[in-house]
């Protein structure tokens, strides 16, 4: 790990794609007017880039980007474009240059270059170099390379790609994981790698995918092999298996910034409220299990969990609820022990004897059907039901 004792964290840039990449994965689709809502959410976070769309892509997507550009006031507006003129023309019609980060596709592996464009490396360099001089002319403040499965690409076919993309004014390297098949250990090695072939003066980025589960622990790696920049969706929305989830860098970084020597400007309270909204625009049901988000992330069933935290939180919960936008969550099933129904009871302010509490713990925490879960608060009108004597317990 980066030893950080003697020096400040570095701040971290937060690039969020989550209405481009997090958009492009099946089922996704949001209206221009949508992604000019959630952009704006997403500002407000803290994050440092807002990536609008693939203007080229489509109408919609020029018609967005046009909306977002107009109405960011803090963070960059971004944009994709294949290294093509009429790709990068578009971009700029579309998001004007003020505070415009356009980022240029790079065939960066021997696959692609081969498989999937059937071109020669020299005509991958000259058609880049090309693009990027299209942008800086323009006036693009920042130009990004995008090296496409960079994770997969010879060092030499990636060097090149660098040296070819500074050269004609590119401002940023990025570094892509594209077919999420990195390790973190090959991923950091890249990073430090690339790191080492550009100039302090140009920052570099990294865009990782998650189809090993790896999204996160790379992009950690980039972090502390010196990248610059992250580019992250809410809740890992993207591509396959998707992204790198914006939630779960801020949230690392903001208990182990010491850890990594690095921090963000990110609002950690606020993310759960944007990514609510960008489920509902495209219908994304909540999983019961995501890291921070997800419906029982911070909730338990399981007695003897629930035992230490009722005497304190601090016993099963390392991350704070609150500090998410989020909630802590005692719920009774099957699984919940004794502990929790005396919570309940003295809550309620009942007295009850253990021959009670054995009667009730049998038939209102081990009687549940498998699967059911309900809050303390409906346990509690059960007991109070059944003290009253409306449900016949035997005593």
């Amino acid at each position: 790990m980066t030893d950080s004792t003697s020096r400040a964290p570095r701040r971290i840039s937060i690039f969020d794609t989550s209405l481009r990449d997090g958009e492009q994965a099946p089922r996704n689709a949001m209206s221009p007017r949508t992604k000019l809502d959630l952009a704006l959410r997403i500002e407000a976070l803290g994050v440092d880039a807002v990536e609008a769309g693939f203007p080229a892509s489509s109408a919609k997507d020029v018609e967005a980007t046009r909306l977002i550009s107009e109405a960011l006031t803090t963070a960059r507006v971004a944009t994709l474009c294949r290294a093509v003129r009429s790709d990068v023309e578009t971009a700029v019609e579309a998001a004007g240059t003020r505070n415009h980060q356009l980022q240029v596709i790079a065939t960066a592996s021997e696959i692609h270059l081969e498989h999937k464009r059937g071109i020669t490396r020299r005509a991958a360099l000259r058609e880049l170099s090309e693009a990027i001089s299209l942008a800086s002319s323009l006036g693009v403040p920042f130009i990004t390379l995008a090296m496409e499965d960079s994770s997969r690409g010879s060092l030499d076919l990636l060097r090149a790609t660098v040296e070819t993309a500074l050269e004609a004014g590119a401002t940023q390297v990025g570094v892509g994981d594209t077919m999420g098949c990195s390790t973190p250990g090959e991923f950091g090695a890249l990073v430090a790698t690339v790191r080492g072939w550009a100039p302090a003066s140009a920052s570099l980025t990294v865009h990782c995918h998650n189809d090993f589960g790896l999204a996160l622990a790379n992009t950690m790696a980039a972090i502390e092999a010196g990248a610059d920049e992250v580019q992250v969706t809410l809740g890992g929305i993207g591509e396959r298996a998707g992204n790198t989830a914006l939630e779960e860098v801020v949230g690392l970084l903001a208990y182990k910034s010491e850890v990594y020597g690095a921090t963000t400007d990110v609002k950690t309270e606020g993310m759960y409220e944007v990514y609510t909204a960008i489920r509902a625009a495209i219908a994304l049901e909540e999983p019961r299990n995501k890291a921070l988000f997800g419906t029982y992330a911070f909730a338990t069933a399981a007695g003897m969990h629930q035992q230490g935290m009722l005497q304190n939180p601090l016993t099963y919960e390392y991350v704070e609820p609150s500090r998410f936008g989020r909630e802590t969550q005692l719920l009774v099933a099957r699984h919940s022990g004794r502990a929790v129904l005396r919570h309940v009871a003295v809550q309620s302010g009942l007295d009850l004897d253990d021959a009670t509490v054995d009667l009730l713990y049998d038939k209102y925490v081990l009687g549940r059907a498998d699967g059911e879960c309900v809050q303390l608060g409906v346990l509690r009108e059960e007991i109070l039901s059944e003290m009253a004597g409306t449900t016949g317990l035997a005593r």
